[in-house]
């Protein structure tokens, strides 16, 4: 198998894990609820707010402010994927974001959301 065609298999068996993740600012309390098909996004998403390019100003604001180390990224839940019969995974990504909303309830003084 050639070089090209083997980097091809490599790349087909990564696993791509969805989820839903927070980002608590630990000076106020302040949270943020997201979600990603990738995880792996959450990369680019705190590179946004490195470069000052977050579309979420509040969010962004705190962030120059208070600097990267106020805050905490964690992944609260992992998007199970069902084995048989039709999924959509965008769909239940969804449910699964607006369970966490719900529950945090990060809007106004008590989120960035």
């Amino acid at each position: 198998m050639d070089h090209k065609k083997e980097l091809k298999e490599m790349y087909k068996e990564i696993k791509i894990e969805a989820g839903v993740f927070t980002m608590t600012n630990k000076q106020n309390g302040k949270v943020f609820v997201g979600s990603f098909n990738n995880l792996k996004r959450l990369n680019g998403f705190q590179f946004s707010l490195k470069t000052n390019t977050h579309t979420n100003k509040n969010l962004q604001a705190d962030y120059n402010t208070f600097s990267k180390d106020a805050f905490d990224i964690e992944v609260v839940e992992y998007l199970k994927k069902k084995e048989e019969g039709y999924f959509d995974a965008k769909r239940e990504l969804e449910k699964l974001e607006q369970k966490w909303l719900d529950k945090l309830q990060p809007f106004g003084e008590r989120g960035y959301n």
